[in-house]
């Protein structure tokens, strides 16, 4: 994979939109080649005060976002692409004043949609706070591996 890639643009596209920024979502790099994301635990993104536990639409927000940076690191490059589904699993809530982690990775990228399979955890990855499943649209111009692909699923 391309350094710049890797050092330069995945980071942007973890925190570098308003929302993410806001989140302070932060890249914390390839890990297996996997992209992961770190969030720093902060009071006003607690979802429940008495426990001072992380908001459940933060952790759903942050494994949606890490599906999409791992399609972008499957296709190597910055394409548009959009969430067609997601399903989250919530495990258990997450440790009270804790950071959180996101990691994910792409398990099949076709000309049309990208499949991928996250998780968040504190530091353990096998001790998900919550798993996804999720689709992404991909809006990127035919390749010649693309056509190829379509010629033999047609014959």
């Amino acid at each position: 994979m391309h350094d710049s890639f890797v050092d330069t643009i995945l980071p942007q596209l973890a925190a570098g939109s308003a929302h993410t920024g806001a989140l302070g979502f932060a890249f914390d790099g390839l890990h297996e080649g996997e992209p992961r994301i770190r969030v720093p635990w902060r009071k006003d993104l607690v979802g429940d005060p008495d426990t001072g536990v992380i908001a459940g639409g933060l952790v759903t927000t942050l494994l949606d976002h890490i599906g999409g940076l791992a399609v972008w690191t499957a296709m190597e490059e910055f394409q548009p692409i959009a969430t067609l589904d997601l399903r989250v699993d919530y495990m258990r809530a997450a440790r009270p004043r804790t950071n959180l982690l996101a990691q994910a990775k792409c398990y099949r990228l076709t000309p049309t949609i990208a499949f991928v399979r996250a998780w968040a955890f504190e530091e353990d990855p096998s001790d998900p706070v919550a798993a996804a499943q999720s689709a992404y649209v991909l809006n990127r111009p035919p390749t010649a591996r693309d056509a190829a692909a379509k010629r033999e699923a047609t014959a």
